[in-house]
């Protein structure tokens, strides 16, 4: 059966399924020694190159679904590489056999909290597309006076720059002073859109902390720049929240269970 090929590269781990059509549209892939075209259909048959390396079929055969919770500390960056040496979460990442990690979105360098990543581009997909209306809650630690006309305004509308926002639910957390705390809830992905919220009304951000991403949840006690793998179950809610099913696999995963990578670079350096 054929399937098209940015959801076949997608699938291998190589990035999410958009990363795959900006790779397709820029030349990047060959379909049996012709340049492939986006929307192409590829078969088992068909031999697939990125960059002019041959994609052999253990990353194209489907492997099973695996995901990893990460507990991203402040100051780490979510990209692979950086110019300026910063200090990446992928350095403390579980090697994979084939295909790579995947961020499903992405928490800037001063957020902290769970960022989930995956070998399957698919899924990324699906839980990043704004259509999928993935809830994200934020615990944060707000500076100044938060009255309640303020926390109406946010909860019902705010023009930034690239449009209108709000949090689909704000509740206070308790806490005075420096020390106040808010739980509040988004269900889109927009650039440091929390942040712009609070700072639209006059007011900073102390910290800022993700602690779910639809039925994930950020383990209590999990240490930052550690992870853990969910199981069978907790793929199985993200899964069926954007219509996608588990693939069996002759080749079988390691067991899920949480392990601690080594220790953090940050971490060392305190």
């Amino acid at each position: 059966m054929s399937e098209k090929l940015q959801k076949v590269l997608a699938r291998a781990g190589l990035g999410s399924r958009r990363m795959m059509e900006q790779w397709i549209q820029a030349g990047r892939v060959t379909v049996n020694g012709k340049t492939a075209h986006l929307g192409e259909r590829v078969t088992e048959e068909n031999i697939l190159r990125v960059d002019g390396h041959v994609l052999g079929a253990e990353q194209t055969t489907p492997a099973r679904i695996r995901v990893l919770a990460y507990h991203k500390p402040a100051g780490e960056i979510c990209s692979r590489n950086d110019p300026e040496g910063r200090p990446s979460l992928f350095e403390h990442l579980p090697r994979l056999r084939n295909g790579r990690w995947i961020t499903i979105g992405r928490l800037d360098i001063s957020t902290s909290g769970l960022l989930l990543l995956t070998n399957d581009g698919e899924l990324a997909n699906r839980l990043m597309h704004p259509s999928s209306k993935i809830e994200r809650e934020y615990a944060v630690r707000i500076l100044g006076d938060v009255d309640d006309e303020i926390l109406k305004q946010l909860r019902n509308g705010v023009e930034l720059e690239d449009g209108l926002a709000r949090f689909e639910h704000l509740r206070d957390a308790g806490g005075s002073g420096a020390n106040h705390w808010y739980h509040v809830i988004l269900r889109e992905g927009r650039n440091r859109e929390v942040r712009r919220l609070w700072e639209s009304r006059g007011l900073t951000v102390s910290r800022l902390t993700r602690v779910r991403y639809g039925p994930a949840t950020l383990r209590r006690g999990l240490p930052q720049g550690r992870w853990d793998e969910l199981d069978d179950n907790q793929v199985a809610d993200l899964l069926n929240l954007v219509g996608l099913q588990q693939r069996s696999s002759k080749n079988k995963s390691r067991p899920n269970k949480r392990r601690p990578p080594r220790t953090p670079r940050t971490a060392r350096r305190r």
